[in-house]
């Protein structure tokens, strides 16, 4: 018994000399590695709203709402529901649409300030008045 007690002593002064293994995080940020998946953040002059992110979300944190009465197409991405796959920036058409960052540290008592939203304005036939696409993917 007294072996373990020892051994314990050992690891106390060991820790008591090097100090602690912990970060100083809030004093202190981290330092956010390359290739990190942080939150995903639309680039409003490079996405074509073509609603790609939107179908591959495996959680459903990315939906479109098409409003033909204004003519607008508005993607909203909720960080709240967000699982950081990165499968909505590798299923964008012109890759730098939606990116994900390096933001981790979401923390908020209000769920409705982790949202983003992005609106583009749609082109719908002439004939029937059912939803073509959006502008900016019509032109890219």
């Amino acid at each position: 018994m007294k072996k373990p007690k020892l051994r314990e002593v050992v690891e106390a002064v060991k820790a008591l000399i090097r100090g602690p293994a912990t970060s100083k995080f809030p004093a202190q940020p981290p330092e956010i590695p390359d290739g990190f998946r942080g939150a995903p953040e639309y680039h409003d002059a490079d996405c074509v709203g073509c609603n790609a992110c939107a179908q591959v979300c495996p959680a459903r944190a990315i939906t479109t709402v098409d409003d033909t009465a204004k003519k607008t197409r508005t993607l909203e991405v909720r960080w709240d529901l967000c699982i950081f796959c990165q499968t909505c920036e590798r299923a964008c058409i012109t890759k730098k649409g939606i990116v994900l960052s390096k933001r981790w540290d979401l923390t908020t008592y209000d769920r409705d300030t982790l949202k983003m939203d992005v609106e583009k304005e749609l082109v719908l036939c002439e004939h029937c008045g059912d939803v073509v696409g959006a502008r900016d993917h019509l032109i890219w």
